[in-house]
């Protein structure tokens, strides 16, 4: 059975679009802060069944039409030799990326295994979704891991990685193989489609991101045509269009909140499916202020047939932010199935 997920994926028309956030399973929600003060983040993420639970909590609760992949997107670092740690909250890595370190890289055929375990939880996952569900899967692009592996995070300026262009094209050459086995790992798992979640690369300019990273992001569409979303945070027109970028075999894109999505949808014409892109920050509104927020921003794409609206995923502008109240979660999931009904 095909639900309106993946019939948005293969861009059925649809009059009610398909509702899928990123983090919708996450910190905000309270099933999911009672799961991970009984078992640790880690191992939420490594055990296949609790992994499950945690991805298919908030299907059940707020009715959302596709599950994603509980993990996160470190763990590839980790495979190639990184120390990466939990323990103390946001993710920690043993020491930054140097040439050194480089050369010292598990080879593909010893890390690829380390990674088996997301397949087996979008496998765990997919055994209780239901078949009108869709499932998604993720890995973080190879620029936002370089900036991890390089800054220890992806916030900031990010001038160390910016500077170190030539120690990014080793670490691709690493990392992209590496990236093609997890992602047939979580096809084979049974994800529908798998994003690349690449938050660090809309900081860079237009003609870095085209010279540095196209090359790459088009390797990974065209070793899986139509299969593989992306997402970068800040990404624009002006990164993507006029280069190989969008020629590329993509599934679609997510886009952030700084896009007019009527406009995407109609005169940019993404390729693929389009998800987005109300801001993550008013669903920390509640009553009259969400409503009228949702309600501006749904107006425009109201305006669009089904036709003119085809491939849209709703969704947000990035991923649900820890203090969402799951009353906003829920009027955001009603509010747009009531509008387009």
């Amino acid at each position: 059975m095909s639900g309106v997920f993946q019939r948005a994926l293969q861009g059925d028309p649809l009059a009610v679009p398909p509702v899928w956030l990123m983090r919708q399973a996450g910190r905000y929600h309270a099933p999911y802060q009672r799961l991970r003060a009984q078992h640790g983040f880690e191992a939420l993420c490594r055990t296949p069944e609790l992994a499950a639970e945690v991805a298919m909590a908030p299907v059940l609760d707020f009715d959302f039409d596709a599950a994603i992949l509980f993990s996160d997107l470190l763990f590839p670092l980790e495979a190639l030799g990184f120390g990466l740690s939990y323990d103390t909250g946001p993710p920690q890595l043993d020491g930054p990326l140097t040439v050194d370190r480089l050369a010292r890289f598990r080879p593909l055929d010893e890390a690829v295994p380390r990674l088996a375990f997301q397949r087996d939880a979008l496998a765990a996952t997919r055994e209780r979704l239901s078949a009108d569900k869709g499932l998604v899967g993720f890995v973080g692009g190879p620029w936002t891991l370089f900036v991890y592996a390089v800054e220890g995070t992806h916030l900031g300026t990010l001038e160390r990685a910016k500077a170190s262009l030539d120690l990014y094209r080793a670490f691709a050459d690493r990392i992209v193989p590496l990236l093609v086995a997890t992602i047939r790992l979580q096809l084979e798992g049974g994800a529908d489609v798998v994003m690349i979640f690449d938050t660090a690369a809309g900081e860079l300019a237009p003609e870095p991101f085209q010279r540095e990273l196209v090359s790459d992001l088009c390797a990974l569409a065209r070793a899986f045509p139509r299969r593989l979303g992306y997402y970068a945070k800040g990404l624009r027109p002006a990164h993507i269009w006029g280069n190989a970028f969008t020629t590329a075999p993509w599934a679609g894109l997510s886009l952030d909140s700084e896009w007019n999505l009527a406009a995407a949808l109609t005169v940019e014409r993404m390729p693929g499916f389009v998800q987005g892109n109300f801001d993550p920050t008013l669903l920390l509104l509640t009553g009259a202020p969400l409503a009228r927020a949702i309600q501006h921003y749904l107006d425009p794409l109201c305006r669009l047939d089904a036709e003119a609206r085809r491939g849209w995923v709703c969704g947000l502008g990035h991923g649900v932010l820890p203090r969402t109240p799951e009353s906003s979660v829920r009027t955001f999931v009603q509010t747009v199935r009531e509008t387009f009904a």
